[in-house]
C-alpha cells in the first residue's frame, strides 16, 4: 500500500476532506495533518508546526502532495494578506529540499497559486482596504495589462490615469509588493522542479480574467518553464480549490500505470468555445488541462472508450453566465443555445450502451443547474451517473468530477473484466470502494445542487432577513441558522434523492466551516 502525505491548501472541506474521500475509494493510504494546526480563514496555519509534521510524516512516505501556499503562507487566504519577505518564504519552502535529500526515492507533487485579483469590493478574503478599492484595483490590473498587450482606447487610457489617482498609493503598493513575493516563490518552485526536488508541479490561476496581473504572470511563468526545459513536469492553468483532488488522481494514475481515455460531450454547440466566468480561456482548453493534469487523455469518439464526461456548458461568455438566479432571468442563450432534452437523451443512450457517465455541471456558477437536474430526476437518471460536480467555478467543478471519474473507472474496469491483482479484486474491497464512490457522488449532489442551488437561495431570501443576518453575517444566530439548514437540507434530500437504489441518505453534522453561507460541511451516510 502506497502512502501519500497530503498538505492541503486550507482547512475547508473542499481542500481538506475531498481528497481524503477520494483516497478512501482506493488502496492508497493518505495521511493529513490535524486541523488544529491549519489555521482558520484569515488566521494563518502554524507554519512551524506544519514543517515539523511534514518532516515526520515523510519518513516512510512514497508520495508528498503539498500545497506551497499552506507550507509558506499558512493557507490560501493568508497568501493574500501576509507581509513576509521573499527570503523568509524561501526558508519555509526549503523543507522540500531537506525531505528530498533525506529520502531521495520520495516523489514530491506540489502546487502554488497565482494570486487572484477579484473584481469586487469585498474584504471577506482580501486585505481590509479591498472593501473600498477592490474594484478599482481589479480595473487597474486589467487596464495595465491590456495597455502592454493591446492598445487602450482614449476612454480606457483616461480611466487608467484616473485609477492611478483614486487608489491610495500605500494600498496599491501593498497589493503589488505581495504579488511580487508570491511570484518570486512561484519562480523558485520552478527551479525546484528543474533541480528534481519537485517531481510534478501545478501552478493554478486563482479566479482570473483575460487581462490583468494574473495572465501577465502566467505568461512569465510559462516562458520560464520553457527556458528551464521542464514542461514535462509543470502545468499552469485556471483552478484552485480542486487541485488537491486533481493531483491525487494524477498520483493514482502514475502508481497504477493507468491512463484512461474520456470522451467529452457538451450540452451546447457553443460550449467548447465559451470563456467561463473567472477564467481566461475557452472551456475546451480548460477541460484539456484538467484531463491532462489528472492523468487522462481526451478521446476522439465515444465509441473508443467506456467513459463519457458530459459537460453541461454555458453558451455565453463571462458576464453573461448565470449565477443562481431564477431561470427566467438568465441570458437569452440559455433558452436558445442549450438543448436540455437532447443532452439528457444522450446521457440515457450512453448509459443504455453500458458506458460510465459523469456530469460536469458548469452552465451556471456557484451551484448546479436545477433545470437539468430536475429533468434527470424525471427520467430516473440521478442514481445512474458515476460522478457529478457543479460547485463554484468551472475549474472547481471540472477538476473534482474528473478526478472522481478517473479513480473509480479504474476499479469499475477491473470489476467488469476481472483483471488486476487479487487484492484489488477482493469482493469486500471492491464493495467498499464502490460504496465510498457512491457516497462521494451523492455528497456532491447534496452540496453542489441541493445546497448551493436550492437551500442557500431559499435561506437567503426567506430566513436570514428575519434573523437580521446576511450572506457573511450569521455568527450571532449560528445555532438558529444551522437548525434551519438541517431541516431544509433533509427535506430536499428526501425530495430529490429519496428513491435512490442504494438506500436512504442520512446527513449529519451540518455546519458552516467559515461561518458564512458560501459553503457547508456535513457527513453523509447511506443506510
Amino acid at each position: 500500500m502506497s502512502k501519500v502525505v497530503y498538505l492541503p491548501l486550507d482547512e475547508r472541506p473542499c481542500n481538506y476532506l475531498f481528497p481524503q474521500q477520494l483516497a478512501k475509494m482506493t488502496d492508497l493510504q493518505m495521511v493529513v495533518p490535524e486541523l488544529a494546526i491549519l489555521g482558520n480563514k484569515k488566521k494563518p496555519a502554524n507554519t512551524a508546526a506544519v514543517r515539523q509534521w511534514l518532516l515526520k510524516a515523510a519518513k516512510d512516505a512514497d508520495v508528498l502532495l503539498v500545497s506551497i501556499d499552506m507550507l509558506v503562507y499558512g493557507g490560501i487566504v493568508p497568501s493574500r494578506l501576509h507581509h513576509l519577505s521573499l527570503e523568509e518564504c524561501m526558508r519555509r519552502i526549503s523543507v522540500l529540499g531537506e525531505i528530498k535529500r533525506s529520502y531521495p526515492e520520495i516523489s514530491i507533487h506540489a502546487f502554488n497559486l497565482i494570486m487572484r485579483v477579484p473584481n469586487n469590493n469585498k474584504d471577506e478574503e482580501e486585505p481590509d482596504y479591498y472593501k473600498f478599492h477592490g474594484g478599482q484595483i481589479f480595473k487597474y490590473s486589467y487596464l495595465t495589462d491590456k495597455s502592454e498587450r493591446d492598445n487602450l482606447s482614449d476612454a480606457e487610457q483616461q480611466e487608467l490615469d484616473g485609477l492611478r489617482e483614486m487608489i491610495p498609493r500605500q494600498y496599491l503598493n501593498d497589493f503589488i509588493e505581495r504579488r511580487a513575493v508570491n511570484q518570486g516563490i512561484n519562480h523558485y518552485a520552478l527551479e525546484l522542479a528543474q533541480y528534481g526536488i519537485i517531481d510534478h508541479l501545478i501552478i493554478p490561476l486563482d479566479d482570473n480574467s483575460q487581462y490583468g496581473f494574473s495572465p501577465r504572470e502566467q505568461q512569465m511563468m510559462i516562458c520560464r518553464t520553457q527556458e528551464l526545459d521542464i514542461m514535462d513536469r509543470v502545468m499552469i492553468y485556471p483552478g484552485a480549490d480542486e487541485i488537491g483532488c486533481t493531483m491525487l488522481s494524477h498520483i493514482f494514475c502514475q502508481l497504477k500505470n493507468y491512463q484512461p481515455e474520456i470522451f467529452v460531450r457538451y450540452s451546447s454547440t457553443q460550449g467548447p468555445f465559451i470563456k467561463p466566468k473567472y477564467e481566461d480561456r475557452s472551456l475546451n482548453e480548460s477541460i484539456k488541462s484538467h484531463l491532462t493534469a489528472s492523468g487522462a487523455v481526451m478521446a476522439d469518439h465515444s465509441q473508443e472508450t467506456p467513459l463519457v464526461l458530459v459537460v453541461h456548458s454555458p453558451a455565453v461568455d463571462q458576464a453573461g453566465m448565470a449565477e443562481q438566479i431564477p431561470f427566467k432571468d438568465r441570458h437569452r442563450s440559455y433558452f436558445s443555445e442549450i438543448h436540455y432534452r437532447e443532452i439528457v437523451e444522450a446521457m440515457q443512450n450512453y448509459l443504455r450502451k453500458g458506458k460510465l457517465v459523469a456530469l460536469g455541471d458548469v452552465a451556471t456558477c456557484n451551484g448546479g443547474d436545477p433545470v437539468l437536474i430536475n429533468l434527470l430526476k424525471q427520467r430516473g437518471l440521478l442514481d445512474q451517473l458515476t460522478a457529478y460536480a457543479g460547485w463554484n467555478t468551472s475549474g472547481n467543478t471540472l477538476g473534482t468530477v474528473i478526478a472522481h471519474f478517473i479513480i473509480i473507472s479504474y476499479y469499475m474496469e477491473r470489476l467488469e473484466s476481472g483483471s488486476g491483482n487479487k487484492a484489488e479484486n477482493s469482493n469486500d474491497i471492491l464493495k467498499s470502494i464502490v460504496l465510498e464512490s457512491r457516497k462521494f457522488y451523492y455528497h456532491r449532489l447534496v452540496e453542489d445542487f441541493i445546497y448551493q442551488s436550492l437551500v442557500r437561495q431559499d435561506m437567503l431570501e426567506n430566513d436570514l432577513p428575519g434573523l437580521n443576518a446576511s450572506y457573511y453575517v450569521i455568527e450571532h444566530c449560528l445555532d438558529e441558522v444551522q437548525a434551519i439548514l438541517a431541516a431544509k437540507m433533509n427535506s430536499a434530500v428526501a425530495q430529490y434523492l429519496g428513491d435512490i437504489k442504494e438506500g436512504r441518505i442520512r446527513l449529519g453534522n451540518l455546519h458552516f466551516p467559515w461561518i458564512r453561507m458560501f459553503e457547508i460541511g456535513f457527513e453523509l451516510a447511506i443506510d
